[in-house]
Parts: structure tokens; sequence; C-alpha cells
């Protein structure tokens, strides 16, 4: 519509330098040190939203970081749109490898570079501003309910109580995010589901306390070493995972439903070179497609233990620890599959190391259907704004709350994002194109505006 085009043109550079504000703001919701900020980060998004046009926004308590919840109803007859996103962000280490501050942001060649900027400060402010656009010109097609939360990076622990809670508030026709990617601007795609995950801590302890490498090395085991040998152990040479149990509920694709994923535009050459590296890996029998979107995988996330200052120091360390994060595919639960892991690592620690295993946060796979009124809706403004129909594609990443807004809320969702595979989340230097961020704001419109069209066919 003219009106929403005009308004975003008008004030899209207000649009930019609003989002280069809340980049600024390191709400890292995994370090403690970071409260202030998170809190600090919540505020301002319920600033935002107040601004946009929202009739009421408010800060809700958890017992971790709070929501902020805002919402716009204009007429009880017309369907309501449930936009979820998040505030906080992944923690920005390793710092040295950042080209700028993590925190300040910068806009250089037409990408912003912050962390948070495509996941998710980006793309949920893309609907906050697209309320705007559609509030200040009096033409919302839809009601609109915004809950932004500030604990998906450590595994949304808090918000499933809330929702058990405020069942009523959240009431709503569809689910609506934006904390995924597109394949790329010349070829848009809508993720029609998404892996599971569950994560693991691990301790292995040996002696009681540092010894001299010298005098102990070689008369008493090194938990490093000793983790080290085990973790390896957890993959075959066919990248297959090890844990007995791990693929029994797993559903193989059809030969059709393969042949239908892979038809995605995908350079595996361009793939290899983006990633400087000369072999992609994985398990054997599958694309890179299915491997990063179909297939449990099994990943060390980080691993520590002895010495880790300047120079050299003959230390035999008394523990060793790491990370471990599993992504799971549909009928995988993560309670199952961490109870699978614990077993089997311990099972197979050698008797001169104790061995913990602490399961960490989880999330539910998700598929979503095609077939649906809010797809076809989401379908149309994708191409209505870039012009072709999108490809529905599968995600890798894991979003845990999607799967609980069917089992509580009752509510099926629309994974809308504008993200890149390249934009570097969780990783140094994240990026998100300006590009892309307009483009979204563009686009959410219309998807309120076909799904209004649609609702009740």
């Amino acid at each position: 519509m003219q009106d929403w085009n005009d308004y975003q043109s008008q004030n899209k550079e207000r649009f930019l330098d609003e989002l280069l504000g809340l980049l600024r703001i390191p709400s890292v919701s995994a370090d403690s040190k970071y409260k202030d900020d998170v809190a600090r980060c919540a505020e301002a998004v319920k600033g935002h939203l107040l601004n946009a046009g929202c009739d009421t926004a408010e800060i809700c308590p958890t017992a971790g970081h709070p929501i902020v919840f805002g919402q716009k109803l204009i007429d009880p007859a017309l369907p309501t749109i449930l936009v979820y996103g998040h505030y906080d962000v992944q923690p920005p280490d390793p710092l040295n490898l950042w080209v700028s501050g993590p925190f300040e942001p910068v806009i250089k060649d037409g990408r912003i570079y912050a962390r948070g900027a495509c996941d998710d400060k980006g793309q949920m402010f893309m609907h906050i501003k697209a309320l705007e656009v559609m509030a200040k010109t009096n033409s919302q097609p839809c009601n609109v309910k915004i809950m932004i939360e500030g604990e998906e990076e450590v595994g949304s622990g808090n918000l499933g109580k809330f929702l058990q809670d405020n069942k009523e508030k959240l009431k709503a026709d569809i689910v609506l995010v934006s904390d995924t990617s597109m394949i790329s601007m010349e070829n848009p795609s809508i993720e029609t589901g998404l892996r599971g995950l569950t994560a693991v801590e691990i301790e292995v302890t040996g002696p009681n306390r540092d010894l001299h490498s010298g005098v102990y090395g070689g008369a008493v085991a090194n938990p490093l070493n000793a983790l080290c040998k085990m973790v390896a152990s957890l993959h075959d040479e066919n990248g297959h995972i090890t844990i007995p149990g791990f693929y029994d509920k797993v559903v193989d694709l059809t030969e059709q439903e393969r042949k239908s994923l892979n038809l995605a535009p995908f350079d595996l050459d361009e793939y290899k070179k983006e990633l400087d590296v000369n072999e992609v890996w994985g398990e054997k029998g599958y694309t890179t497609l299915e491997r990063t979107g179909v297939r449990p995988t099994l990943d060390l996330n980080g691993i520590w233990g002895g010495y880790q200052g300047e120079g050299s120091k003959t230390v035999l360390p008394s523990k060793a620890f790491c990370k471990i994060t599993m992504r799971l595919v549909p009928n995988q639960r993560p309670a199952e599959i961490s109870a699978l892991f614990q077993k089997h690592f311990e099972s197979i620690a050698p008797g001169y190391v104790k061995v913990t295993v602490k399961p960490g946060h989880g999330g539910e796979p998700v598929v979503t259907p095609t077939d649906s009124a809010a797809y076809q809706a989401a379908a149309k403004a994708i191409k209505t704004t870039f012009g072709k129909d999108p490809i529905p594609t599968r995600g890798g990443g894991s979003i845990p709350i999607i799967a609980l807004f069917e089992s509580t809320l009752g509510l099926k969702t629309v994974l809308l994002g504008f993200g890149l595979d390249n934009d570097n989340i969780h990783s140094p230097n994240e990026k998100y194109d300006v590009a892309n961020f307009y483009k979204g704001i563009e686009t959410i419109p219309y998807f309120h505006k076909y799904f209004a069209e649609s609702f009740g066919k």
C-alpha cells in the first residue's frame, strides 16, 4: 500500500538510528554482570512499543530477566497476531576477533555490524517499526500483540510459566516470529521447521589437586586427555553419533522429501569458500542441506581446564570441563536424549577419572504447516515485496519456545525470517544487511493484510 511505503521512506533513517541505539545496549542474558543492561534494554523496548503506537506496554517481571509486552487492539472482530521476539543477545566473546566493538554498531558496505544485529534485535525491531507504519497511517489490518523476552539465548526458562499464567492476555490466532533466515534476497524463502536442542555440561575430575606434570605425569591420569578421548568417541568414522538409542525415534525423509529439500539453490564451492574450509564434514549419506536442516547433530561448544594464561605451565590439571549441545529432529525429545547422553558418557568413563554430566536447557523440534492460511499469507507477502514465490526450507537452528506456543496456547507459528546464513549470529562480527532490515519492515504489514483477508475462510 502506498501509505505504508511512503511512511517508511520518510522515516527510514530514523528507524535505522533507533535500531543502532538498541544495539548499543549490551543485553547479554547469560552473564550476570550485564543484568542491569538487560533491564535497561527491556525499558528501551517498552518505549519503542509505545512510540510505535501500542495502546499499552509493560515490563513483566519473571524469576529471571523481564518480558516486554505491548498491544494495539483495534477491533475484536478482526484476527489477532501475536509477535514474538527477544531482546537478549549472545555473549560477544572472543572480543579480539571483532573488527569493531560488538556493542558499538557500525555500518559498512550496507551491513550493520554489532552483537544482536540479526539475532534478534534487528529482526524483532522490524515488527515494532512495521506496527508503527500501520498504526501511524491508520491502516492496521489486524489486532497486534507483541511479546519480547530477555532469555531466549539461555533457553527461555521462564517463558513457559509466563505463557501458562497469561493465556488470556496472549490470546491470539497466530504467532509471527522473525528469528530465522532466508536463502538470499534473490531467492527468498520461509522456514517450515526448526531442529530442537538439548545442552549438557561435563566435569571430569582426576587427582584432588593440580599436579606437577614432571613429578606425576605418566603415573596419574590427566582428565583433559581423558575428556578429549571420550568426546572424540561420540562420532564414528562416518560422522554418525555413537550414543546407543540416539537415532531410534528419528524418521527419515522420503526420497521425494529429500529431493524437494535439495531443490533450494546451493553452491557447495561458494559455501566452502565463504567459510574458508577445504572440505565439508558430516553424516555420511546426506547432503549439506540435509545435514544442516533435517538431521540431528552433536557438537562440542567449548572445552577447558588447566592453565590458560600466557606462556607455559607444566601442570597436570585436577579437572577438565566441556559444553556440548545436540540439535534434534522431530520425535526426539530433549529430556530423553539428554538422559541417553548421560548414561552413555558415564559408561565410557575410564576408572581413573570421575565424570559428572549436568543437563542444561533444551527445546522441542517443530514443523510448521505449509497449507495453512497463515503460511499462505506469508508466502503472498513475500511475493508482493520480492516479486517471486518463497522457497520452503528447514532451519537448522532452534527456538525453544515455538513448541510451547502450540502446547500451551494452542497456536501455530509462522517463521518469517529475513536474516542470512552468513550473518555470523553467535559469532564475532555478527551483521545484518540494512536492505534486509528495510525489506522486513516493508513485508510484514502485507502479512497482516493477507492474514486478515484470509481469516475465517
